[in-house]
């Protein structure tokens, strides 16, 4: 009995299927560690025209290689940028701590600068530096047009300075009979303090003054037997108001 044979031209695989096949072929023999040692039939198949460098596996290989190569570098530089993100970020922080701190360091010198200025301000002292009471209060004697001294006298040679006591606005500057030349000062607490027998005046009326600024030089003008610096504390800017000058200052931190 005769075949017939099918019509149509019968094809072989194509090269490209062939060379898949050999691709596959030799991934699986790679798997088992003997690539190079066995070739792969389809492989020798389909050599061709082609040089022996021009197989696929040859290329594919190099793909790959390539493309490992690409990825490596794209990492390495992906980390390479988040690395110096990172310490950008770090150096940023460090200077915002740095700016922070020198800014608190900044504020707490103010405040303890504004600090000292306020005690320096409510800081009394004695009118003549290193001097002590040489007449009390309330000294009894016909001196006094009251009967009593309604002050205390300071030791005070001729050209001493005078200094106010505290801080305060001066209310009175020039001559002030039995006084002399004298000055009253209202002081920041609402007291009032005098100094009399004043050899020269050196503020006005209406002048801030601070502790421990000069205000006059000492003498012995008005009703005065000699050189030295009479002061009173009061109530009020008038005569007639005083208060114990020495528990005046002594409350104030005023050693005498």
């Amino acid at each position: 009995m005769a075949f017939t044979r099918a019509t149509g031209k019968h094809r072989g695989a194509s090269r490209l299927a062939r060379r898949s096949a050999g691709v596959a072929g030799v991934a699986a023999l790679a798997t088992t560690g003997v690539v190079g040692t066995l070739a792969s039939p389809a492989l020798a198949a389909d050599t061709g025209d082609r040089s022996p460098e021009d197989t696929g596996l040859t290329r594919v290989i190099a793909d790959e290689s390539l493309a490992d190569q690409v990825s490596a570098q794209a990492a390495a530089q992906e980390q390479e940028a988040a690395e110096a993100e990172a310490r950008a970020r770090a150096r940023a922080e460090a200077k915002r701590k740095a700016e922070a701190r020198a800014q608190e360091i900044r504020e707490a010198k103010e405040r303890a600068a504004r600090e000292a200025e306020r005690r320096r301000l409510a800081s009394f002292n004695l009118p003549v530096a290193g001097s002590y009471v040489s007449t009390g209060y309330k000294t009894g004697g016909s001196l006094w047009s009251s009967g009593s001294h309604s002050g205390i006298d300071f030791h005070a040679a001729y050209g001493s300075t005078v200094v106010s006591v505290g801080s305060g606005t001066v209310v009175e500057a020039g001559w002030g009979g039995a006084y002399g030349n004298n000055i009253v000062i209202r002081m920041n607490d609402g007291t009032y303090t005098q100094y009399g027998h004043l050899s020269s005046i050196g503020v006005y009326v209406g002048q801030s003054v601070e502790p421990g600024q000069q205000i006059g030089v000492s003498g012995s003008t008005g009703n005065s037997t000699g050189p030295h610096l009479h002061f009173e504390a009061r109530t009020t800017a008038e005569y007639g108001s005083d208060i114990n000058p020495i528990a005046y200052l002594r409350a104030r931190g005023v050693s005498l």
